[in-house]
């Protein structure tokens, strides 16, 4: 049979190397979808670090110290809590002890209530002087913590505590801060609302993950990276200080911490 009689009288012929073909550039772009792969990866919190040391014990407040009237341990978790009887005068916070960090890992997890928010300070300074209104006032990095889920007021962002620079970076930005120009921001967003929404866990517990290497800090919630921040205003950045969590003046309010644990990097 001649070729022009075969395409004549086979017009499957035709199709089936058509599909063969389609096929060949499917299979061709399989290797660029598997390629994307490492991207997801990278947003995963890393592996635990071995060796991390346990903060507290879940049985007293040991190796803390902040206003007794506000801090306890119930049920084997830190509970910090203000009420119309014992209010705290201005922001107050419960401050470890074991000394200051500078690059490190930071687990814990947290559950709080929506009347008002807390905290978790790290690389921050404990002030003690006279402009203060209790004896347990902490200034620094803080990673926000909030018991909500719509943009912009949800756990996670830092917060530049008795600093000039408010919000310093927002849940979902990969930003900088320079000495001349200040922040900037990346255009694609780490999450989007919706996808924080099916990630917080209003009324539950739910884990933070905070790691800080040089002037380089990402925050991670329930396994997810949240937020990456790089430093480099030289005369603002912090490289060293305290750890602390913090119960916020005003509303009566109750904030609950657990399973704290730190690896110096």
């Amino acid at each position: 049979m001649t070729a022009d009689r075969c395409r004549r009288s086979s017009p499957c012929l035709r199709i089936a190397v058509v599909a063969a073909i389609f096929c060949g550039v499917v299979s061709t772009a399989m290797p660029v979808a598997h390629a994307e792969a490492p991207a997801a990866v990278a947003s995963a919190a890393p592996a635990e670090p071995a060796g991390m040391q346990q903060l507290f014990d879940g049985k007293d407040l040991d190796g803390w110290d902040g206003d007794p009237r506000l801090w306890s341990v119930r049920d084997g978790v830190i509970h910090g809590e203000t009420t119309p009887e014992n209010v705290a005068a201005g922001n107050t916070f419960l401050i470890w002890k074991g000394g200051e960090v500078g690059d490190f890992d930071l687990r814990l997890s947290f559950r709080c209530n929506a009347t008002n928010n807390s905290g978790i300070q790290y690389r921050s300074k404990h002030i003690t002087d006279d402009s203060v209104k209790n004896k347990w006032v902490v200034r620094g990095y803080q990673h926000e913590i909030r018991n909500e889920e719509k943009f912009p007021n949800v756990s996670g962002f830092i917060y530049d505590e008795g600093g000039s620079r408010a919000r310093i970076c927002q849940v979902g930005e990969q930003a900088t801060w320079e000495t001349e120009g200040g922040k900037k921001v990346a255009t694609t967003p780490l999450i989007d609302q919706e996808a924080f929404k099916d990630l917080m866990k209003v009324d539950d517990w739910n884990d933070v993950v905070i790691r800080a290497e040089g002037n380089h800090i990402r925050h991670y919630l329930n396994g997810r990276l949240i937020l990456d921040f790089t430093d480099n205003d030289a005369k603002r950045a912090l490289t060293k200080g305290v750890l602390a969590l913090q119960l916020h003046g005003g509303k009566p309010m109750w904030a609950e911490y657990r399973n704290i644990r730190l690896k110096a990097l």
